[in-house]
Parts: structure tokens; C-alpha cells; sequence
């Protein structure tokens, strides 16, 4: 209600053919920041288009088999979807069909409490199905019959983990656990991918902690995530807490699982994760007991700042030294071994590797600490001579 910039889209399209749906209502109800904004509309894709054309709206039809077009505004893109309802369903994806009532559009959400319509005029709110009132009590709750909505997108039970993480109290909604809980198995016929990326979203919340607990109690953590240990995850999240380090998912699915980095390199790839994850996840199942009392500048500049920081706080270490700390560049090259008479070849890198590791002991000094301790190890390996002791 506080983008000017919506404005436009609202006049274009007409007063009678908008309104802001889902988690922009909803979050705004809660005094949450918005971050995506999506409308609903009687109108079809094809007219929505024309008349965004005719205000000078560009549009992109992002899902426009669906019935979704996306409004290109100042303030920032706007989902307009036509209102719909399900002709069948297998699970996996949905045969829709537009609709021109606003409850047809509402019943085939998955929970209450994301089926809220916002007048983009006046703000009032158009609920259909009780979910304001389980705004108000914290409750994630499927519209109608919560096995039905299960059976029409398997998904929608890791949703509502993710939801009850996020949304949900104390007690939870019983027909959603039950649901969830017997109809676990079905998720087995949804790509890897598409649970790797709600596993992520649900460990990247601020305390996931008691909602991985309860999953593992109904057997849901069993169907995806067999290997997970989620008695693991609140002592990393109270490291993370004392310590002000943002939620990390991948931080966090490291600590559910075991440190093998073979079992870490395969759940990277059964979760379609990237390179770059897959590295971070092996690199922190490679973890060991001595992770809690190694020098923490040492771990980032062998590991990185994140590798040193998965190690630390997984082994409920300190990390003081590291979040105002930059990663300092050794300042010694192949060429100044070779400068002082060594035949270039494998002796160089063996002694550059122990003239580096001399310099990390002792806190990183600088360039001319560098030279001095490069002289140490050729006087050592008995290739410069000893200085002559000052008289």
C-alpha cells in the first residue's frame, strides 16, 4: 500500500480486476518487510497485457501458460496471475483452468493463512477461509481437508514445515501433522532438487531447530533426509545466536549430517546443489575434534572465511578474531628461493610450503617477517650459512 509506484498498475487494470494476494498480505498483516508482490485478477493474460501496453507498463510473460504475467514497474516487478482452479492434479504439477470468482481462485491455495485478498485501494482484506483468525493464533493451517491438499502437490508438506518454522506456535495444527506424517512416502516421487531447495529455505529461517525435531519424530526427516541428525542443529544455532552470525543453511545442513565427506559430497548432488556448496559441504563434513581449539585465522586462511566459520561454530568455538579480519595474501613467490642460489623444481614449493607455515604460526607478519623466516628454513635445511653472531 506504501509503493506509489503500484498505482499504476491498479488503474490500469481497474479497480474491480486487482487485488494483492499471498505472502505480501499476509507479511504485511504480521508487520513484516515485503519482498515480492503478486496480484490477482479476473482478467485474462492477454488483456492484462493490452492494458498494461496501453499505460505503458512493460510485461513480461513469465508464466503465461499459467496465467501469469509479470508488470515491469519503477519500484520493481509485480506477479499478475488470472484468477484459476485445479482441473487435476498428480502430485507433482497441476492442470489449471481461469476462474472468475475470487474464492475458486483462494480454494486452491495450500494454507489459510496465504489465501488473503487486499483491496488495493482501501486495504480491507477478503478472507474466505479462517485465515486472519490463524494469523492471529499462529496457526498453519491447510485449506480444507489436508490429506486432499497433499495429494494435489506432495510438496506442500515440506511448505508446511517451512510455514510452521516461520509462521506457526504452539500447539500445531493436528490434521496437517497427521496428514504430513502419513503421506510422507509421496514425497519420494518429487525431484531431488525441489526438496534440496525447500530443505534449504527451511534450515535458512532463524530457528529451525524444533521444526527439524518434530519431522524426524513424525518421519518425514526419514523420507528425505535419512542421514540428518537434528539433536545436532541447536547447539550450532546457539553458537550462531551468541555470536550474531547470520542463519547459514548450508552451515546448518552441515551439521545435521554426519562429518564423512563422501556422505556430504553425495547429498550435494542428490540436492542438485551447486560447485561451489558441494566444495563447502565436503570441506565441513571433513571437520574434526580439533576444529574447537585451532586458531581460528589459521582455519580461514587454509579454508576460507566460510569453511573456517562452518568448522568453528559447528564445533561451538569462538570466531572473535575473523568477522573484521581480511585474509592476508603470502607475500612470498617461488622467486625469492630461487634468488638466493636454489635450483628451481620440487625443493622450492617444499620449502615455500615450510617458510609459509612458519609465517601462519606466527600471526602473519609482514613481508620483510617473510624474508627472515625464509632465510631460518634455508639455514635450517642447511642450504645458506649461518650468520655470524654479532661481536
Amino acid at each position: 500500500m506504501a509503493r506509489d509506484d503500484l498505482a499504476m498498475l491498479v488503474a490500469a487494470l481497474g479497480l474491480d480486476n486487482i487485488r494483492w494476494v499471498g505472502g505480501a498480505v499476509r507479511d504485511t498483516l504480521l508487520c513484516l518487510p515485503v519482498k515480492d508482490i503478486d496480484a490477482a485478477t479476473p482478467l485474462r493474460p492477454e488483456e492484462v497485457v493490452e492494458r498494461c501496453a496501453a499505460a505503458g507498463i512493460r510485461t513480461v510473460p513469465t508464466g503465461i501458460e499459467h496465467g501469469t504475467i509479470t508488470a515491469i514497474l519503477p519500484g520493481g516487478p509485480v506477479e499478475v496471475t488470472t484468477l484459476r482452479h485445479d482441473v487435476s492434479t498428480d502430485g507433482r504439477r497441476a492442470t489449471v483452468a481461469f476462474a472468475s470468482e475470487w474464492q475458486d481462485d483462494a480454494a486452491r491455495r495450500d494454507f489459510t493463512i496465504n489465501a488473503l485478498y487486499a483491496d488495493p485501494q482501501t486495504g480491507a482484506v477478503h478472507d474466505y477461509f479462517g485465515g486472519l483468525e490463524d494469523l492471529a493464533a499462529r496457526r498453519v493451517r491447510f485449506i480444507g481437508d489436508a490429506p486432499q491438499r497433499i495429494r494435489e502437490d506432495h510438496l506442500r508438506i515440506l511448505r508446511y514445515f517451512r510455514f510452521q518454522a516461520r509462521f506457526g506456535g504452539q500447539p500445531a495444527d493436528a490434521q496437517a501433522e497427521t496428514a504430513c506424517a502419513e503421506l510422507a512416502a509421496t514425497l519420494k516421487g518429487l525431484s531431488r532438487e525441489r526438496i534440496g531447495m525447500e530443505v534449504m529455505n527451511l534450515l535458512g529461517l532463524a530457528d529451525p531447530a524444533p521444526t527439524l525435531a518434530r519431522m524426524a519424530q513424525l518421519g518425514v526427516l526419514a523420507v528425505i533426509l535419512p542421514e540428518a541428525t537434528p539433536e545436532a542443529l541447536p547447539a550450532l544455532i546457539a553458537a550462531e545466536t551468541a555470536q550474531a552470525i547470520a542463519p547459514d543453511a548450508l552451515r546448518r545442513l552441515a551439521a545435521l549430517i554426519p562429518a564423512d565427506v563422501a556422505l556430504a559430497e553425495s547429498i550435494a548432488s542428490r540436492f542438485r546443489l551447486s560447485g561451489a556448496q558441494k566444495k563447502r559441504l565436503a570441506q565441513a563434513a571433513a571437520r574434526s575434534d580439533n576444529d574447537a581449539a585451532a586458531d581460528p585465522r589459521a582455519l580461514a586462511y587454509r579454508l576460507g572465511l566460510d569453511g573456517a566459520l562452518d568448522r568453528l561454530l559447528i564445533a561451538g568455538a569462538g570466531i572473535a578474531p575473523l568477522p573484521d579480519w581480511a585474509i592476508p595474501a603470502f607475500p612470498l613467490k617461488g622467486g625469492a628461493i630461487v634468488a638466493r642460489g636454489v635450483k628451481a623444481g620440487p625443493m622450492v614449493a617444499r620449502l615455500l610450503q615450510a617458510t609459509e607455515a612458519r609465517w601462519i604460526a606466527e600471526g602473519f607478519p609482514d613481508a620483510m617477517r617473510a624474508e627472515a623466516l625464509l632465510d631460518a628454513v634455508l639455514v635450517q635445511e642447511g642450504l645458506l650459512p649461518v650468520a655470524p653472531a654479532r661481536e
